[in-house]
Parts: C-alpha cells; structure tokens; sequence
C-alpha cells in the first residue's frame, strides 16, 4: 500500500466523518486524489465500512468480556465443518452481545468471544445460554474460560479504540522506512 493510502486509511480510522477536503489537507494531497483513492480502497475491499466507536459505558454496558473456547478434538473434519456452519448461522441470526467471534490459537484455546454486556447477571445469563446451545455442546470443548474488563473502572490504560491502531498503523510505517 502507497504511503499516502495508509495515511487516508489511518486518517479515516481516527474520524471518518471528515470530508474528503479536510482529509486531503492532513494527507498531503489534492481533494480528488482523495475521493478516487477512497473509491479505489473500496473497491479493493481495504476499506470496508464507515463506522464510529461509541463510549460503551454510556450505552450502559459495564463489562467487555473475552471468552476463551476450543472445538472439541474429537470431531472429524466433516463433522467440525458442520458444527462450524451451524454456529455461524446461529451468530448471524442472534448476534446479541457477541462483537467478533474468531478462530485461533492460544492459552490452550483455539477460538474467542467478544461480548458486552449490561451487568454481571447480562453476562452470566449469556455464558450459560451459549454452554446450554446445542451447537455449542457438539461443536465446543467444556473448558470454556472468560476474562471480564470492567468498562467503569476510572483506571484505563489503552481502552479499545481505532485511534490506537489507526496511530500504531503509521508508526510501524515509520519504522520500515
């Protein structure tokens, strides 16, 4: 990716509300190479959406939890592939608290959960209705372990934000150079 790219992706990242004007100031470049690179990005499926980052603790949730699963090793490829459709359907069609549902590897895990919730109770209700899904039962090993961030906590260090990784983005740039 060009360097002027990266930066517009960045840019957009930190507030993509600005107009294509204002970006083409803090990217170094003319107001229409900005709408076609936009447009070029797009098409290229490097920008996917446009979107903002709320305060989640206005929109009164009080915890973002990591859930930590792993498939059951005792299912065969063509089983787990099946499971493995079932669980997407269930997601797509009840999405609920869960923001990202991944594969892969780690802490003896090899899949997470990122949810929010309400409260404590929100959470609890949720991690037991997804132990009692019968896709779960078939799909996911019992060890199934979470990590709750109280999102009222007047101690933050980095909370989750784009701005970090849209800031992280050009310092690694930086530092090929």
């Amino acid at each position: 990716m060009k360097e002027a790219e990266l930066k517009l992706v960045s840019e957009l990242m930190k507030n993509s509300r600005r107009s294509d004007r204002e970006l083409a100031k803090v990217v170094g470049v003319s107001q229409p190479t900005v709408s076609r690179m936009i447009k070029k990005l797009e098409k290229e499926g490097v920008i996917k959406e446009y979107t903002m980052m709320p305060d989640f603790t206005k929109l009164e949730y009080e915890l973002m939890v990591l859930t930590f699963i792993s498939i059951k090793p005792t299912l065969g490829r063509e089983e787990a592939d099946k499971e493995r459709t079932l669980v997407q359907e269930q997601v797509k069609e009840s999405p609920g608290n869960i923001i990202m549902l991944e594969r892969g590897i780690g802490l003896n895990h090899t899949g997470i959960i990122i949810s929010f919730h309400k409260d404590y109770s929100d959470y609890t209700q949720f991690i037991h209705s997804f132990k009692q899904a019968s896709t779960t039962q078939a799909y996911v090993d019992e060890n199934v372990e979470s990590f709750l961030i109280d999102l009222k906590d007047k101690i933050r260090y980095r909370p989750l934000t784009l701005l970090a990784l849209a800031n992280h983005m050009l310092r690694m740039k930086e530092k090929k150079e």
